[in-house]
């Protein structure tokens, strides 16, 4: 079948070329020159026979609901948008009734796999009426991991649910990764142990801690021992945030999710206000020592 696909980037653009090495041809808009098939959205469309699948693939927000916008006014009744981008579920509902109005189709899709995903496939995650669902599905599973189509897709529910379930993986994800880096950290703070990157590469196998994120952990380790190479500056894309918003909506507690969200806060702060706050109270209840700013520093202490 033909896809129309807007948004070339790191993920765009490894997903065109695994869908056409599924036999698939593929149409792509991208505003970089270098990599694009056709002029415009109108000029991607018109080159596509109805119906027409077309995925979007750009950043979640304004650029995603623009592009939905405009697809609604050059799209024909029969025709499917797919939302495979990071948006946030609350988008999706909008996006499915403009487009609906236009007799068009609408299916959000949560899509995971990274820079990886065209070799590995992409797991998949989507919401949407079941015969939009199948509309696509010849391009879902040519994107999917090979293997049962269950073990790498999912239609999880009705429109909003793809990106609803993406926004709770990549919560988990970011706890996974805390974790990690925490148990990274006191192996590489403490005099006990010699060689951490060994010693996490022994958790590769055989351990209930293994994992691809594990995995990655090692790649990183091998080429950078003390991963002195990187500031330890991370941000968020937006899912993370979500997650814990949905966790307080719904009464469910989220303490490691939560806590991996507000460390990735820290860690872009190079003098913490709050820490500061801390150290003058424990300074003045108790006189324990600080650290002041500038040159020297100081400060007595008396019981711990």
């Amino acid at each position: 079948m033909q896809l129309g696909l807007v948004g070339l980037g790191k993920m765009g653009f490894n997903m065109r070329e695994r869908v056409r090495r599924a036999g698939h041809e593929v149409i792509g808009y991208d505003r970089n020159p270098e990599v694009t098939d056709s002029e415009s959205l109108a000029d991607m469309v018109s080159k596509l026979e109805a119906p027409r699948v077309v995925w979007v693939m750009v950043p979640a927000g304004d650029i995603t609901r623009n592009t939905v916008k405009e697809l609604s006014e050059l799209l024909a009744p029969g025709d499917l948008v797919v939302d495979g981008g990071n948006s946030k579920f609350t988008d999706d509902r909008v996006h499915a009734d403009l487009l609906a109005e236009k007799g068009i189709g609408y299916v959000d899709a949560g899509v995971s796999g990274g820079v990886w995903g065209l070799e590995n496939g992409y797991a998949l995650m989507v919401g949407g009426d079941a015969a939009h669902v199948e509309q696509a599905m010849p391009i879902f599973d040519a994107l999917r991991p090979e293997g049962p189509r269950e073990e790498g897709f999912a239609h999880a529910g009705k429109v909003g649910a793809g990106h609803y379930s993406k926004m709770v993986h990549n919560g988990i994800e970011y706890g996974l990764m805390q974790a990690y880096a925490e148990g990274f950290e006191l192996l590489d703070k403490t005099d006990v142990v010699d060689n951490v990157p060994a010693v996490i590469s022994a958790w590769q196998r055989g351990t209930v801690v293994r994992s691809w994120l594990l995995d990655l952990l090692v790649r990183a380790l091998e080429s950078d021992p003390e991963l002195d190479d990187l500031r330890g500056y991370v941000e968020d894309s937006g899912e993370g945030r979500w997650t814990v918003e949905e966790g307080i909506n719904n009464a469910v507690p989220l303490p490691v999710i939560s806590a991996a969200l507000f460390a990735r806060f820290q860690s872009r702060q190079e003098d913490s206000p709050a820490m500061r706050a801390v150290a003058a109270l424990r300074n003045q209840f108790g006189g324990h020592s600080v650290h002041l700013a500038g040159p020297s520093s100081g400060g007595g202490s008396t019981q711990g």
